[in-house]
């Protein structure tokens, strides 16, 4: 395992690359012994030292949870990260690109918590009792890290390649829709690129939260109530440029949409 202080040094230079939109070199390439403990602790001190600007944690993100995102990274273990309210728009937002080291788009729905959950047996019928509603969420991906090569350490390390989330459409009580039904359509620039349905994460968008709380159980922590927790993407992720509009349409559940200047 990597020592204190080289764990301090990493999330420095993961801090400067978020200041300066910039991309650092491969953790597991300068440090090929790192272990999935070690980036949690990386991405913990950054979130320790972000909360000590004045950042307020509004949720966590969980990714890697559907076959179509393990795929596309060729990772097979779900990781986490934290969202902060300066990265949360509403949809028709018009998003400042160069805010961002690189942007691609993924299709989530997010649950809010009206209870906390708290490991190490949550499970899937917990979260849906503790969820005051889920609504469909944009997640906008970012790396701070060379995408080439990435392991799920360098991921986890990097906030989970975290950057914004689009919250939009029409929120519902996990009691009015079979969330394993809602299904997505994706288009950039009015041409559509990404279809999904929510049971690819992991048979029900849920059992991502329950993973989730069992997971941040095992680093001392826990889910709180008004929490937003994103559940895992079910498309893979799109690339966007700058003048790129964005819609994504959810059925029953409406549209988001947003822009990149």
């Amino acid at each position: 395992m990597l020592d204190a202080a080289t764990i301090a040094a990493i999330a420095d230079e993961l801090a400067e690359a978020d200041r300066t939109h910039g991309v650092i070199p491969r953790i597991t390439a300068r440090y090929p012994d790192a272990t999935v403990e070690d980036s949690y602790a990386i991405q913990g001190v950054w979130r320790d030292r972000m909360i000590a600007d004045g950042r307020r944690l509004v949720g966590r993100k969980i990714g890697l949870t559907s076959r179509a995102m393990q795929q596309a990274t060729g990772i097979t273990e779900p990781d986490y990260g934290v969202m902060f309210d300066d990265t949360v728009w509403q949809s028709g937002a018009v998003i400042p690109h160069d805010a961002f080291s690189n942007v691609r788009i993924e299709v989530e729905l997010a649950f809010v918590l009206n209870a906390p959950l708290e490991g190490p047996d949550c499970s899937l019928f917990d979260v849906l009792r503790a969820t005051e509603y889920v609504t469909p969420a944009l997640e906008v991906l970012n790396s701070h890290i060379e995408l080439e090569g990435r392991t799920i350490v360098d991921t986890i390390s990097d906030n989970a390649a975290y950057g914004g989330m689009v919250l939009g459409g029409i929120p519902m009580r996990p009691d009015q829709i079979d969330l394993r039904w809602v299904s997505a359509l994706l288009y950039r620039n009015e041409t559509i690129e990404e279809t999904g349905v929510a049971a690819g994460v992991l048979n029900h968008p849920a059992t991502g939260v329950a993973w989730l709380a069992n997971k941040v159980h095992q680093h001392g922590d826990r889910l709180e109530a008004g929490e937003i927790i994103l559940a895992g993407s079910f498309t893979r992720p799109m690339w966007v440029s700058p003048g790129d509009s964005v819609l994504c349409d959810y059925g029953p559940m409406g549209t988001i949409t947003c822009s990149f200047r």
